[in-house]
């Protein structure tokens, strides 16, 4: 998916919505932090510094309406909380990521070695496979290093 304001509205126009200041304010946040996977606590935050009077409430609607619309994914890195980012491309399947387990950093990793693996599964004829996930967990150079200290 492009990610522009104009292809956002018209997929929430298609859908019977219209693209609030609120929502724009929401996604604008998503767009601008990409690859940092915020929680929707830490997107609160950076919305209200410009947006004093948006709620809580309204961020969680609007990430609900931007996931069943394709517009975002919420990703679960077993930490508690749930985290937002866009969807480039709805037909390719998720990048990876990488967890630290010191300071809890999010790395993404675009390298995917599965394809071979989904293809030697679906050519049994057993199961089709639409999607696949992969979490990491280990510890980032940084908490290597004062490990090591």
């Amino acid at each position: 998916m492009d990610i522009n304001a104009d292809s956002i509205k018209e997929i929430l126009k298609e859908a019977g919505y219209k693209l609030t200041t609120q929502r724009r304010a929401i996604l604008d946040v998503i767009i601008d932090n990409r690859g940092s996977h915020l929680s929707p606590e830490e997107i609160y935050d950076i919305v209200k510094d410009k947006y004093p009077e948006i709620g809580l409430a309204t961020v969680y609607r609007t990430l609900q309406l931007f996931e069943q619309l394709n517009i975002i994914s919420k990703l679960n890195f077993d930490d508690g909380c749930n985290r937002y980012e866009i969807n480039t491309n709805t037909t390719d399947h998720h990048h990876h990521h990488l967890i630290c387990l010191g300071c809890g950093k999010v790395y993404e990793v675009k390298l995917d070695l599965l394809e071979n693996l989904e293809h030697e599964i679906e050519k049994e004829g057993m199961f089709r496979i639409v999607d696949h996930n992969v979490k990491f967990f280990g510890y980032c150079k940084e908490c290597q290093k004062n490990c090591q200290k």
